[in-house]
């Protein structure tokens, strides 16, 4: 019987069951959808409906393979992947104790300056907003005695154990965890006034934690005894699941935002908390940021085009004088932080297809900034980048991406989380370029345009250094920041 890895994905409004074979070839998937409620500034599920899911996912999974002439008897591992910052509390027994507070949840206003500003008089490094959703919810009225904190993931990976289980420091990173230490900071705890009996124990990602139990077999169809593997967080799972687990290799996905990824041999430090960083199953850190930047604003101010025909229309003006950063909401988070921030456009654009243009090319300047951010950090750049997400299947879009970081992007046949949780399962540490590479498999390449010289092409050099003149001249971007893009630009 051919061997298999099973990934699950809990995003916010469905969850994903790849079981994939040693080469990634799917060999069943399944999905379900799940309830929330969005209420101002509340946003919650129920952790029961995420079980409820996880299993109708597994059995959607369990059928395909069946209908293929296997079964669910020959998965050697699965691995979880959920939302970052999403926390619910249980009792003694496991049972969740209400709703779970999501990953933009935003009432625990009073913990989130309390968990800070305790974070910065230890001097710690990284988020810690789920830290702050744990106390407010340990700090309820019918909060019962014994009552423990669970990251979305830990629902899950418990409920197939049948037993608690550690969580592990990717998923729990936003909730103050030290992933060097592989443990929670006492100090961070105690100003925060959270009990550590109150938290999981902490392991690191692809760590077995235990097998699936007689309960979650009869409910899930997966066989008594497959191992259970820490996961990641979703946006780590999606990294991995693009094949992006070498030492300066990097992933830029680009859908409603831009978010970028990669790989450095060390921790990177960032004074200004704009990247960071998590520690990966081999040893390796992924640090990476989240941008207010992206392709949702195509569907905002282009939704009744042909995208097609629009993409080719703007290919013709490009590059255009008209500078936009666009973002999709107000404020930036990376490559700068930048609370005032907004949508800019700098010029008039002479009809829909060069304010098109300008939205494409914005996006990409943004990512070369990122990148510029990335390397003035020390992360090393000298690997791939691989594009996934939306945009990447943009053809114009992506040509464009590769001419302004004057290097190669790399397209890969799938990339989703759930893949990223199954090669997690089979490589866990050492193992893990060895899956990833076998598992994951490149398409396409799009090399950047190149002039008579062989050089990459520069067109977009000069106005690429006018958008960095604006956004610090606006004080959106930090002046070193700003100094290092252009040294950058010069080649």
């Amino acid at each position: 019987m051919t061997e298999s890895w099973m990934g699950i994905d809990l995003g916010t409004q469905s969850v994903r069951c790849l079981v994939v074979d040693a080469t990634g070839r799917v060999l069943g998937s399944g999905s379900a959808g799940l309830p929330e409620v969005r209420d101002g500034v509340e946003h919650t599920q129920h952790p029961d409906d995420w079980w409820e899911a996880v299993v109708a996912a597994v059995r959607g999974a369990g059928e395909e393979v069946a209908a293929a002439g296997t079964t669910l008897g020959v998965v050697r591992a699965v691995a979880v992947d959920a939302t970052s910052g999403t926390v619910a509390l249980l009792d003694r027994a496991g049972a969740a104790i209400g709703p779970a507070l999501m990953y933009d949840d935003a009432r625990a206003t009073g913990e989130t300056e309390r968990a800070a500003d305790a974070a910065r008089e230890l001097g710690l490094e990284g988020p810690t907003a789920a830290l702050a959703r744990a106390m407010w919810l340990l700090g309820r009225d019918d909060a019962p005695a014994g009552a423990q904190v669970a990251h979305q993931a830990d629902v899950i990976t418990r409920r197939l154990v049948g037993s608690p289980v550690p969580t592990d420091t990717s998923t729990s990173l936003k909730s103050g965890v030290d992933p060097v230490a592989v443990a929670w900071p006492a100090g961070l705890l105690d100003a925060a006034g959270v009990d550590r009996a109150a938290l999981p124990d902490v392991v690191l990602p692809g760590t077995v934690l235990g097998t699936v139990g007689a309960q979650a077999a009869r409910e899930t169809g997966l066989p008594r005894g497959t191992e259970v593997v820490a996961g990641m967080t979703d946006g780590c799972a999606s990294q991995l699941g693009a094949g992006v687990v070498g030492v300066g290799d990097w992933n830029s996905v680009l859908g409603t935002t831009l978010v970028l990824k990669g790989v450095t041999a060390a921790r990177l430090v960032d004074p200004a908390g704009v990247v960071y960083s998590h520690r990966s199953s081999d040893g390796s850190w992924l640090p990476g940021g989240a941008s207010s930047v992206g392709a949702g604003l195509v569907s905002r101010d282009f939704g009744g085009a042909d995208l097609d025909d629009l993409s080719r229309a703007a290919e013709r003006v490009l590059p255009t004088p008209v500078l936009r950063y666009p973002l999709v909401s107000p404020g930036e988070r990376f490559p700068f932080r930048a609370p005032d921030a907004r949508d800019l456009v700098l010029g008039e654009p002479a009809d829909e297809a060069e304010a098109f243009a300008a939205l494409l090319q914005g996006a990409a300047y943004a990512e070369r900034l990122c990148l510029d951010l990335l390397d003035s950090l020390g992360a090393p750049l000298d690997g791939d980048v691989v594009v996934t997400g939306g945009a990447s299947a943009n053809e114009v879009w992506t040509q464009l991406r590769a001419d302004v970081l004057g290097r190669p992007l790399h397209r890969v046949r799938l990339a989703e989380p759930a893949l990223g949780m199954a090669v997690l399962a089979r490589g866990r540490g050492s193992d893990l370029g060895t899956a990833a590479a076998e598992m994951v498999e490149r398409v396409a390449v799009v090399e950047p345009r190149r002039d008579t010289g062989g050089r990459p092409a520069e067109d977009h050099v000069a106005g690429y250094r006018r958008l960095v003149d604006e956004l610090e001249g606006r004080g959106w971007l930090p002046a070193d920041l700003a100094a290092h893009a252009r040294r950058r630009s010069e080649g």
